[in-house]
């Protein structure tokens, strides 16, 4: 968990600060030219996922979860400490931007691995009437670390101002990847494999190639999956990582403070994801999953409008309205995945169904969101967007089959 609230920081940063790689990597006379293609290198970590989840999940399936999470965390933090080092766009022109996306083209093949891994990890050692609760520290750490990021931006930036932000002060971030990684990959040293993959390890019933057998067995699942995790990656995206650069660069006037909220939006979803995860062990996922997802769909556009007056406490009260209907796709994901997939298959098949979905709608979210407003003229058309991605969650958690309590195979 530890290692994964600092593999996400290391994500995370990126998206705070791409207004400023936009600014700084891009030639561009349109701000929201520049950011577009910021949020699209983004959106391009994303697209590596898929390959990541495939080789991790070979990795994770055949070898271990241990194994795949140890390298998972060095393929984050190398990159992003080089991230801190890259010349800028008026030092070495159009090889900065081309450096940028195959540092962040590594970073996507180490996420496709990292959150899918401890996953798998925390829902096996979890007895069978705790694993919501479980599966949900898992999700209360990748939000962990997205809020990390957002702490640390809002502090570099009050401390540093703006000008020695664009100047030095937003390759700090990046270049402390390289302690961070070192160490998780310390704290990772003593795992020990899950029970259940040491019973299959024993009876030497691993797969040749797990990915494979999954494609050619659990199609239908690995989709199901998929849908189920759209509003989980893009709505998370959106609201809690492009949102701070809506309030500050699309509302009028802008929202100030605007990482702030975030910071303390996060925080409370952080909070209330763990009491999300018992509750479904005691609820049952599928009705939490359904209610929260409907809920956003219908809440989505006034809260939209209600954050366009551009003051502070508005943003506030709509981000935080959003984080208490949130949490509980959070905290409920993480297990509901896990039982859809038997142990010799589980890394593979939760990997595939995952990082498809974050690729084509997570990672883009913030981009589109951008061209959205850009093209609409109208700030709150991503709303729109949201309604779209809660609705097909919504479906795809009636289709859910209720596993409380019951062992995962």
């Amino acid at each position: 968990i530890i290692g994964n609230v600092l593999e996400w920081y290391d994500f995370a940063v990126f998206g705070y600060y791409a207004p400023i790689i936009g600014t700084l990597f891009f030639s561009s006379d349109s701000k929201y030219a520049a950011l577009i293609k910021a949020y699209g290198v983004f959106a391009a970590g994303y697209m590596m996922r898929p390959i990541g989840g495939a080789i991790f999940g070979h990795v994770g399936d055949r070898v271990g979860r241990k194994k795949a999470l140890q390298v998972s965390v060095l393929m984050m933090a190398i990159p992003t400490a080089c991230l801190g080092l890259v010349p800028t766009y008026d030092r070495i022109g159009l090889a900065a931007p081309v450096i940028l996306i195959v540092l962040r083209l590594i970073q996507g093949i180490s996420v496709g691995g990292e959150f899918i891994g401890s996953m798998s990890f925390t829902t096996e050692i979890a007895p069978p009437n705790r694993r919501g609760f479980y599966g949900s520290l898992t999700t209360l750490s990748a939000v962990g670390g997205v809020m990390l990021g957002s702490a640390v931006a809002t502090v570099m930036q009050n401390l540093l101002g703006e000008e020695s932000m664009l100047s030095w002060g937003w390759r700090l971030p990046f270049l402390a990847g390289i302690v961070i990684g070192g160490f998780g990959l310390w704290m990772r040293k003593g795992m020990v494999e899950p029970p259940a993959f040491k019973k299959l390890k024993a009876t030497e019933n691993v797969h040749k190639s797990p990915v494979i057998q999954v494609i050619r067995d659990m199609p239908g699942r690995i989709g199901h999956a998929a849908a189920l995790v759209v509003l989980f990656g893009g709505g998370f995206y959106m609201l809690f990582v492009w949102w701070p650069t809506y309030l500050t660069h699309m509302v009028q006037p802008a929202v100030p403070h605007a990482l702030m909220i975030n910071t303390i939006a996060t925080l409370f979803v952080m909070a209330l994801i763990p009491l999300s995860g018992y509750l479904s062990d005691r609820v049952g996922r599928k009705k939490m999953l359904v209610a929260s997802s409907l809920g956003i769909a219908v809440a989505a556009y006034p809260l939209f409008v209600l954050t366009d007056h551009g003051v502070f406490e508005s943003a506030l009260v709509a981000q935080l309205i959003f984080a208490l209907l949130f949490c509980n796709i959070q905290g409920s994901i993480p297990a509901t995945l896990a039982e859809m997939f038997p142990t010799s298959m589980r890394f593979s098949g939760i990997a595939l169904g995952y990082n498809v979905t974050l690729a084509l709608i997570g990672g883009t979210a913030p981009m589109v969101c951008t061209w959205l407003v850009a093209t609409t003229g109208d700030i709150a058309s991503p709303a729109y967007y949201l309604i779209v991605m809660a609705l097909i969650s919504s479906v795809a958690a009636l289709k859910i089959r209720p596993m409380e309590g019951r062992e995962l195979d």
